[in-house]
Formats: C-alpha cells, sequence, structure tokens
C-alpha cells in the first residue's frame, strides 16, 4: 500500500476519533457525536488528500526558493 493512502487512512482514524469525542463533549448526544463525528472527518479527509496533491503538484512546477538570501539581508 502506498505511503500516502497509509498516512491518509491514519490521519482519517485520528481524527474521527477527536471529532466524535469533541462533538460529544459539546452535545452530550451520542447519536449526533457520531453523525458528526461520520461526516467531518471523512470530508476532511477528502479536502487533505487534494491539499496534499495540490501542494506536490506546485512543487513539481517550482523550483525550491533559496530563502538564505532573504535572512541575511534582515540581518539574521
Amino acid at each position: 500500500m502506498p505511503r500516502d493512502l497509509l498516512k491518509t487512512l491514519s490521519y482519517s482514524l485520528m481524527h474521527l476519533t477527536v471529532a466524535v469525542t469533541v462533538a460529544f463533549v459539546l452535545t452530550r448526544d451520542w447519536r449526533i457525536a457520531l453523525g458528526v463525528g461520520l461526516i467531518e472527518p471523512l470530508v476532511q479527509t477528502v479536502a487533505y488528500t487534494l491539499h496534499e496533491r495540490a501542494w506536490r503538484r506546485a512543487g513539481d512546477q517550482h523550483p525550491p526558493i533559496d530563502v538564505a538570501p532573504h535572512f541575511r539581508q534582515l540581518g539574521a
């Protein structure tokens, strides 16, 4: 299984746990907490995957920026 997919799956499991816990603490209703906890991480996981792909593509199109000269100008 590709590393990116494993990373996304582990992130989504962690996110699901956090989302259900926070929703339950706020509502004290396990049905609402599970609903929020299941829907929100699914949407967030898709958004995260698209975000990662966009950054990867942007990195392929643009060479890395050397920030060292800018820091030297600032006296750092």
